[in-house]
C-alpha cells in the first residue's frame, strides 16, 4: 500500500486570510488561484503492518534534479561558486499535524496501520510560499491512493481542506476558485481555467528562506482584531466576479492592478490587527519599489505576496526573461523560480523510497 504525488504550490490572486472554522479551515471568503509549475511538493506514502509508528520524514533534493523537475529554478551561489543547500526538516508541531491528517484519512479507509511519509519540495517550506498547500495536497492524494480510497476531486479538495485550506486549491488543474462554503460539504476547490488557457508567468522571487515568525495558521486566528476586516470581506464578492471577468477577455494590465491591490488589502490587515504582523522585509519593499518603477519605464509585471517575505512577479510570457533580468540586476534575490500555469496534483511512479 503505496503512492507518490506530486503538487504544485499555489498563489493566490484573490486571496483569504482567516477561518470561519478552525477545525475544518473553512474560509471567510472565497480565492481564486494559479497553480505553479516550478515549485511542488512531492511526497510517498506506505502504510504497512511492518511500521509500529508513523514514520515523518523531510528529505533534502538535490540541486540538480529540482532543475531538470522544474526546468526553471536560479540559485544563488556561496563565495566558492557552490549552490547552498537547504537542510530543512519538520519539526515535532508539523509531524504531528501531518499525524493528525494520516489519522483522519487512515478513519476513512478503517484501517489502522502505520505510514512511512517521505516528503521532498523544490522550494522552502515555511516562508510564505505555500508550502503547506503543495505539502497537504501531495499528502492526501498520497495517502489516499495507498489505501485504495476512490474519492472524486470535490472530495479530494475537501478531505486536503482539513489539513491546510489552501491546500484544496492545488488539486484540481490550473486556474482554481475555492468556494467559502457555509459547511464542510460546500466548501471546496474548482479548476476554472485550464492550465493551458492564459500563458501566465509567476517569477517567484524568494528574498528569505528562513520559516517565518507568525504561521499562517497563527496569524488568522487574530484577524477580527484588525478594523479594515469586514471591509475587506465585504468587497471580495465582487472581486471574485471582476477576475473572472477579465479572465474572460485576457485583460492583463487589469488583471495585474486588480492582483496588486488585493495583495495590499491583505496585508493591511495583517498590519492592523492586534498583535500586528510584519511579514516584509527590507528586500521585499525594495522589490515592491522595483516593481513601479519599471511599469513606469514600460514592462507591464504586477507583484502580490502571501503571508512571508517573498514576492510573486506576475507577467506574461513574452516578458518573462525581462522580469528574470531586472530581478537579478537588483541581487537580492536567494533563489528565483519561474512558474508556469501547471495542473494539479497528481500521482506518479517514481517513489522517494
Amino acid at each position: 500500500m503505496k503512492a507518490t504525488a506530486r503538487a504544485p504550490a499555489n498563489i493566490a490572486f484573490i486571496k483569504y486570510w482567516g477561518k470561519q472554522d478552525e477545525k475544518l479551515r473553512l474560509p471567510l471568503n472565497a480565492s481564486f488561484s494559479m497553480n505553479l509549475s516550478g515549485a511542488f511538493t512531492t511526497t510517498t506514502v506506505e502504510f504497512s503492518k511492518k511500521y509500529t509508528q508513523d514514520i515523518i520524514e523531510f528529505v533534502s533534493a538535490r540541486h540538480a534534479e529540482l532543475v531538470s523537475a522544474s526546468k526553471k529554478v536560479y540559485r544563488s551561489r556561496n563565495e566558492f561558486g557552490m549552490i547552498v543547500a537547504r537542510d530543512e526538516k519538520f519539526s515535532l508541531e508539523e509531524k504531528n499535524r501531518i499525524i493528525k491528517h494520516l489519522d483522519l484519512i487512515r478513519a476513512k479507509a478503517g484501517i489502522s496501520a502505520m505510514a512511512k511519509v517521505f516528503t521532498q519540495n523544490s522550494f522552502p517550506k515555511g516562508a510564505g510560499a505555500a508550502a503547506s498547500a503543495s505539502g497537504f495536497a501531495a499528502l492526501t492524494m498520497a495517502a489516499a491512493t495507498a489505501l485504495g480510497l476512490a474519492l472524486s476531486e470535490k472530495e479530494l479538495t475537501m478531505l486536503a481542506r482539513i489539513g491546510s485550506g489552501s491546500a484544496c486549491r492545488s488539486i484540481p488543474d490550473g486556474f482554481v476558485m475555492w468556494e467559502k462554503g457555509t459547511g464542510s460539504e460546500s466548501s471546496y476547490a474548482y479548476s476554472l481555467y485550464p492550465s493551458d488557457y492564459w500563458d501566465l508567468r509567476d517569477v517567484l522571487v524568494i528574498v528569505a528562506s528562513e520559516m517565518k515568525k507568525f504561521l499562517s495558521t497563527e496569524g488568522m486566528s487574530y484577524v477580527q482584531s484588525s478594523p479594515f476586516l469586514q471591509s475587506r470581506l465585504r468587497r471580495i464578492p465582487e472581486k471574485i466576479n471582476r477576475i473572472q471577468e477579465l479572465f474572460s477577455r485576457k485583460d492583463f494590465p487589469a488583471l495585474g492592478e486588480l492582483i496588486e491591490k488585493e495583495c495590499l488589502n491583505m496585508h493591511a490587515v495583517m498590519m492592523t490587527q492586534a498583535p500586528p504582523i510584519f511579514y516584509w522585509m527590507t528586500e521585499t519593499l525594495k522589490l515592491i519599489h522595483a516593481v513601479y518603477e519599471w511599469r513606469a519605464q514600460g514592462l507591464p509585471v504586477y507583484f502580490t505576496i502571501d503571508a512571508g517575505p517573498n514576492v510573486h512577479l506576475i507577467c506574461e510570457a513574452k516578458d518573462e526573461q525581462k522580469v528574470i533580468e531586472k530581478v537579478k540586476q537588483l541581487g537580492i534575490a536567494k533563489e528565483i523560480v519561474v512558474n508556469m500555469p501547471a495542473d494539479g496534483t497528481k500521482i506518479i511512479e517514481e517513489h522517494l523510497f
